[in-house]
């Protein structure tokens, strides 16, 4: 059991607007096999020892029906949930600034990743001595081309080396006040990231590679939740 001063805080944003995902409603609180997807991966991080509480970060209109949620589902390490912002980094700042001088590591977890399974997320916490950031990636697949517009077009300007691409998932683990101090001089900047490892990455910080899953899809439009379904099927054969 970590002490009061050693505390690793999970933050899940959950707030994006969803516009490619349809259905008129947050993707998070989609139906997958009957459960939500946010309470899917709410579920394999209060699995994990090591995280002592969680922090939810959701859209306004839905902090209520998300606190429901929670109860229902006895998720019990969930200790704030707090409003988003604008854009997915500001709702993990949110969730960054709720948390005390006592925290040590911060998780932070899509909740449109409801297939991350416990021990990547363990070992994202374990294997950060030495680094300021660990993430989960997998090797990119795909031959990968750089694109520019022209006009209405756009036009292969290079071709990457696939062989050295990593596609980057959550979850992905910090230095608490590394990452805090990060998002700290981000917004004095008013720099905008794809991530919360590029921060680290811009302000010179060391960060680590793991192989993630490519079972570890994120939600992004309805065909993801068949997907999603195919692959909890075959885990259960």
């Amino acid at each position: 059991m970590k002490g009061r001063k050693d505390k690793i805080v999970a933050i899940v944003p959950a707030a994006g607007l969803g516009k490619r995902f349809g259905y008129g409603k947050s993707k998070t609180f989609h139906s997958l096999f009957e459960k939500p997807v946010i309470i899917w991966s709410l579920e394999a991080l209060q699995s994990v020892e090591e995280i002592t509480e969680i922090v939810l970060v959701l859209k306004e209109e839905d902090l209520v029906s998300g606190g429901n949620l929670i109860e229902n589902y006895n998720i019990t390490k969930v200790s704030y949930i707090v409003p988003g912002g604008k854009e997915r980094q500001d709702s993990v700042c949110n969730g960054i600034k709720i948390l005390g001088d006592k925290t040590s590591v911060a998780v932070i977890h899509d909740g449109a990743r409801p297939l991350v399974e416990k021990d990547l997320i363990r070992r994202t916490i374990m294997e950060l001595k030495g680094f300021d950031g660990v993430i989960a990636g997998v090797p990119a697949k795909d031959t990968i081309k750089e694109g520019r517009r022209q006009g209405t077009e756009i036009v292969v300007s290079k071709t990457l080396n696939r062989h050295i691409l990593w596609s980057i998932q959550t979850p992905q683990a910090f230095h608490f006040q590394k990452i805090k101090d990060a998002y700290e001089r981000a917004v004095t900047e008013k720099y905008y990231a794809t991530d919360e490892a590029a921060l680290i990455e811009r302000y010179g910080g060391k960060v680590k590679v793991i192989m993630g899953s490519y079972r570890n899809i994120k939600i992004t439009t309805a065909e993801d939740i068949y997907i999603a379904e195919a692959l909890l099927s075959t885990q259960a054969i």
